[in-house]
């Protein structure tokens, strides 16, 4: 079986359904993700304390990781989590999905994300780092991208140009793919010009949406995906409910999105990511991995949080050979 191994911040995503009231008390821009230290987000967390709240293991990369070894790939993750309660959290979550964890430790509390789900389900993201991005250039060896087929990079590192940067280069030495999620308008907006220079010389996949996109190139969807593509070798923009484009070798696939009703936007674009990666470690054509990603993020939007039930895996393996 093809190994998919992701890298990025291990965190514990902490959901809270609130009203847009909310965000302007801590005047969080909607839909964005902001980087807290801990005593706002323990300021945040309490003030939603009355709230039913769930907690599952999240980050970017590690949503796509897990969501992919719940499809039946083999996957690893590379990050970094405290010696801390919510770091044992995070490890054991991660077994339970069937992920190898490459996890190392540090005495820094584990890093968590209070995801403050709007009704519309947009999802606005305080993020406290914590130990996760303590991960640095000097934990990577090349034994960790042994066997890789594909190596899934989180845009949120990129502040850590360093690690990132490495990381690429070993997965490409060890005759991975590399893709990239770009993570959030914002982080694209604040890092522009190192990511172009590494999607340039390192990345052969990047995933973006609509709002990274326009960041990223400065266009809309459609023509930002043939800017991203001329970068890349495969290109693809999701536009929520109106489905997603992927480009390669000059060709551009256009996928309908699934009917679905939006609860929680919440690692839905991580959960295409799963669908179309692990399609691509089958052999699929990119429609067809298209296809997979949009019914994987179609399900997700329709729960709280990222995490799918046993059930709703089972109906998607279903679904698959049908795509």
């Amino acid at each position: 079986m093809k190994k998919i191994i992701g890298i990025g911040n291990a965190l514990t995503d902490i959901l809270f359904q609130v009203d847009d009231n909310a965000l302007k008390m801590f005047d969080l821009p909607k839909g964005s993700m902001q980087l807290v230290d801990a005593g706002l987000s323990a300021a945040i967390q309490k003030t939603f304390s009355s709230i039913p709240k769930s907690m599952v293991a999240g980050g970017s990369a590690s949503n796509t990781i897990n969501g992919i070894a719940r499809l039946g790939g083999e996957t690893a993750f590379i990050g970094k989590v405290g010696k801390d309660e919510i770091g044992a959290f995070y490890t054991a979550d991660t077994k339970k999905n069937g992920v190898y964890p490459l996890l190392l430790t540090s005495d820094t509390p584990s890093g968590n994300c209070t995801v403050l789900v709007s009704p519309d389900g947009e999802r606005t993201m305080c993020t406290y780092l914590g130990a996760s991005c303590e991960l640095s250039a000097r934990d990577l060896t090349p034994d960790l991208f042994s066997d890789c087929f594909i190596f899934h990079i989180e845009g949120y590192l990129v502040q850590n140009t360093d690690l990132i940067s490495k990381a690429a280069q070993m997965a490409k030495a060890a005759g991975a793919q590399v893709s990239i999620d770009l993570a959030s308008y914002n982080v694209v907006e604040e890092n522009l010009d190192f990511l172009k220079k590494l999607v340039k010389e390192h990345i052969d996949i990047v995933f973006a949406n609509e709002e990274e996109a326009k960041a990223f190139t400065g266009l809309e969807a459609r023509e930002a995906l043939d800017t991203i593509a001329e970068l890349c070798n495969i290109a693809i923009v999701k536009t929520g409910k109106h489905g997603s484009y992927i480009k390669h070798n000059g060709q551009t696939i256009r996928i309908a999105s699934i009917p679905a009703e939006c609860i929680d936007s919440t690692g839905a674009g991580d959960l295409y990511a799963a669908g179309f990666l692990y399609g691509l470690s089958k052999n699929y054509d990119l429609e067809k991995c298209g296809k997979l990603g949009s019914l994987v993020a179609g399900k997700t939007v329709e729960i709280v949080g990222p995490k799918l039930l046993d059930s709703t895996w089972n109906a998607i393996k279903l679904q698959e050979n049908a795509l």
